[in-house]
């Protein structure tokens, strides 16, 4: 039993409706190419400018329109939609960053906003990476069922924290989408060995949809979306530019893989969610 997978790879921009233009044309080539769930990277409706981030998150909190945009497209094409990160405005003047599935007929499963925020020096054109400046950490972890079985949700540096994906893991996650903008130096040395690291201890498909590409002068993002499956292997991969990535997924065959290699219920440390202090409730889609 197979089905076929999506990750969308953007070099986006501060502008919206040229963003768009590029993300909708690549869904359409995704499902073209018999996708039944496509995955977006993170921030793919705006990228790089901090006052187009925060004008589009008021935008959002009020209209929905981004939300309206997704689920037209997830309707439109017929395909269970992960609808990478967009920016939402929370109620004390930064934004979450909100990552919502949309299923087939366009209804939305379920909303996640990003836990672990990026504020970081990794020696780039950038320097100093301070998410926490304008957005806000989310609520709590997400696992949703979709027509091909139970999808958890995780975002760029949340993919650092492997007790996030036990979590998902242990709430039954058949796979897990990885919207991401991982910076160029930290991308190149971590974020494939990270792919694959989560895919073997969770032994779940990991869908890593990542920017990739050169955004201003001094943000440069690592491309290589991938798809990796339970084994660790990875299934396809693309480099740097953007990319519609397709890819069957073997459901049996991961069937298997856990049978052989049982490690459901069988780990000697709990995994449980405690919600970080400064974290508000996770808004309605």
């Amino acid at each position: 039993m197979t089905a076929r997978v999506a990750a969308i790879q953007m070099v986006s921009r501060p502008e919206v409706a040229i963003n768009l233009a590029r993300a909708s044309s690549l869904i359409a080539e995704a499902a073209g190419q018999g996708a039944e769930l496509v995955v977006l990277p993170e921030a793919f409706a705006t990228f790089g400018d901090r006052a187009a981030v925060a004008h589009t998150a008021e935008r959002e909190a009020d209209s929905g329109n981004l939300q309206q945009w997704l689920a037209a497209q997830a309707r439109q094409h017929s395909v269970v939609l992960v609808g990478g990160t967009i920016p939402v405005a929370s109620d004390d003047g930064r934004a979450w960053a909100a990552c919502l599935v949309f299923d087939a007929a366009g209804e939305c499963l379920g909303r996640y906003d990003k836990l672990h925020l990026f504020d970081a020096s990794v020696g780039d054109e950038t320097g100093r990476y301070c998410e926490s400046r304008d957005y806000r950490p989310g609520a709590q972890p997400l696992v949703v069922d979709t027509a091909l079985g139970r999808l958890g949700l995780a975002v760029c540096f949340d993919l650092r924290f492997a007790a996030q994906f036990q979590w998902l893991h242990a709430q039954g996650a058949d796979m897990i989408a990885v919207p991401s903008a991982f910076t160029r130096r930290t991308g190149l040395a971590h974020w494939l060995p990270l792919l694959r690291a989560r895919a073997i201890e969770t032994q779940c498909l990991i869908i890593g949809a990542n920017q990739g590409g050169e955004h201003s002068a001094t943000r440069k993002t690592s491309g290589g979306s991938a798809v990796v499956d339970a084994w660790g292997e990875v299934l396809v991969e693309a480099g740097f530019g953007e990319a519609a990535l397709t890819t069957n997924w073997d459901k049996a065959r991961q069937s298997i893989i856990r049978e052989q290699i049982p490690v459901v219920g069988r780990s000697r440390f709990s995994v449980a969610w405690e919600s970080d202090d400064e974290a508000g409730p996770t808004s309605p889609a």
